[in-house]
């Protein structure tokens, strides 16, 4: 994936727009109501959602499915159509590039005990409003405290 960061990084000089993947993993409470899965990031461990860049040959939904594993050590199935995006200043080591995320909702089915990146990471499982309020990127917030899970997924 370092490569597919390296010409993000390069159209970004260029001044085009740069795209990641997003998931939103949430689980179903007996209540009718809902949680979601908020992770820390690696270097500054601040709580975001599980992000990365898409990946050659995958849908924007599997690559957020993936990275839902990886970062969040989650399993389940992402909604077919995005729950929306949001835009943040991404922190690079010579500077800061603009990234459009593009967010898809993963009901999860299974939280794996250890998973990929279990180390560097810590998960918390919130209902939505409190989430963005741990939330610093001010659109991930509004998208989080707004947040509706569809009823049925035809997909």
């Amino acid at each position: 994936m370092a490569t597919t960061k390296k010409k993000a990084v390069r159209r970004a000089k260029k001044g085009q727009r740069i795209r990641q993947v997003a998931a939103i993993p949430f689980r179903l409470r007996e209540d009718g109501g809902f949680e979601v899965l908020l992770v820390t990031s690696r270097t500054t461990r601040r709580f975001i959602v599980p992000k990365g860049w898409p990946m050659k040959g995958k849908s924007g939904r599997r690559a957020a499915t993936i990275e839902a594993q990886e970062e969040a050590g989650v399993l389940g199935k992402s909604l077919k159509q995005p729950a929306g995006t949001y835009s943040y200043w991404k922190r690079m080591t010579d500077g800061f590039i603009r990234v459009d995320v593009s967010v898809y909702l993963l009901q999860v089915t299974e939280e794996l005990a250890d998973w990929r990146e279990a180390a560097n990471r810590q998960r918390a499982w919130l209902p939505p409003a409190d989430a963005a309020l741990l939330i610093d990127e001010p659109e991930l917030s509004t998208l989080l405290r707004d947040l509706i899970i569809p009823a049925a997924d035809p997909s």
